[in-house]
């Protein structure tokens, strides 16, 4: 069964913004390194950003510095990604992933390996 939910998805012009939004079981987001992995027809599922267990160290693929922000919210068992300055390469399936580790594990995951738990993913489609 799904075990994490994303949302947020949509159609964006380039250079617009859109907000994703994963929630997952509390028992599974509380002790989990969560990240964001996409895409794109024909091609491999690729990291894209993660954020540690207590949300003191995030971690980007080189593209998107500058232009996406991730927090996280363990109150709510949620993890949020806002996406601005998007392009049309930004194109693709968002697959929102979980990793259980250690509260102090500060190390960067980004791998698909790394992850234990993954959502259905929500479509972000970027018009040039």
């Amino acid at each position: 069964q799904v075990q994490l939910v994303e949302s947020g998805g949509g159609l964006a012009q380039a250079g617009g913004s859109l907000r994703l939004a994963c929630t997952a079981p509390g028992r599974i987001f509380g002790r989990a390194h969560m990240a964001w992995f996409r895409q794109a027809p024909g091609k491999e599922r690729e990291f894209v950003v993660g954020i540690s267990r207590n949300g003191g160290s995030a971690y980007f693929e080189d593209s998107i510095k500058g232009r996406f922000t991730i927090s996280r919210d363990n109150a709510k068992n949620t993890v949020y990604l806002q996406m601005n300055s998007l392009k049309p390469e930004d194109t693709g399936v968002y697959y929102c992933a979980a990793k259980p580790t250690i509260l102090s594990d500060n190390r960067k995951f980004d791998s698909v390996d790394d992850y234990a738990h993954w959502g259905q993913g929500t479509q972000v489609t970027v018009s040039s």
